[in-house]
């Protein structure tokens, strides 16, 4: 069986330690080793529903083997806003990356296509993120907090909102009738869950990627429906 992972630096296997990030590629090839599997992981850093499906496009031209999977995890770079210009003119009104409505056609769009190339598709919820570590490395180099906040809100309403993407995603799964992996409750059960985040507050540190690979093996070993 042959894995194929789209999505952005959840799964790219990319942390922040010491000011920098690096990528943890082990999960990969303990996976394939543990279960006998091929998997190619087709993650990039930022990348967005909308940025992947060219990719998407293009593998799913070619045949697969029967029992071949795609997993698919995005959302929370399409939740995002550009800062910089949020900060600017907090009176204006900004979208993010990709509103809503479009989310929601492209992914519906993405499991379309997988399936008529022979795999199975496998939506992935969301980690949570840290709203208040996440602002703050937002505005490390000098953004405005005061005017990111007039223009938000709240926030808190940074978590909500992408909180709600991961809705989306789940919600999609539901109606395209595609198993999902749900990876945010295993982190919001944690009541020290913020320990599993690094400090820019939305990429899972060592221990949430290995919260991440533990639950994707407890998919593996019952995949009968939605693991959480």
């Amino acid at each position: 069986m042959a894995i194929t992972v789209y999505g952005d630096s959840i799964l790219k296997g990319i942390l922040l330690e010491n000011g920098r990030y690096v990528v943890n590629r082990g999960w990969e090839e303990r996976y394939a080793r543990e279960w006998g599997v091929s998997v190619t992981n087709r993650s990039r850093f930022g990348c967005t529903i909308e940025k992947a499906m060219a990719v998407i496009r293009r593998d799913c031209l070619r045949p697969s083997a029967a029992g071949d999977v795609a997993v698919l995890e995005f959302g929370g770079n399409d939740c995002d806003y550009r800062w910089a210009e949020v900060a600017a003119a907090p009176e204006q009104t900004h979208s993010c990356n990709t509103p809503p409505a479009r989310f929601v056609s492209r992914y519906r769009e993405a499991v379309r296509l997988v399936r008529e190339s022979g795999r199975e598709p496998v939506i992935l919820t969301l980690p949570p993120i840290h709203a208040e570590r996440y602002l703050c490395f937002i505005c490390r180099d000098g953004l405005s907090r005061e005017s990111i906040l007039s223009w938000m809100g709240d926030v808190e309403q940074i978590f909500h909102w992408q909180e709600s993407y991961s809705h989306l995603a789940e919600q999609t799964a539901r109606e395209e009738g595609v198993r999902f992996i749900d990876l945010r409750r295993p982190f919001l059960c944690r009541k020290d869950w913020d320990r599993l985040l690094c400090a820019d507050g939305i990429h899972p540190s060592r221990e949430g990627q290995r919260l991440i690979y533990d639950t994707l093996c407890r998919y593996t070993a019952a995949p009968s429906g939605v693991v959480a």
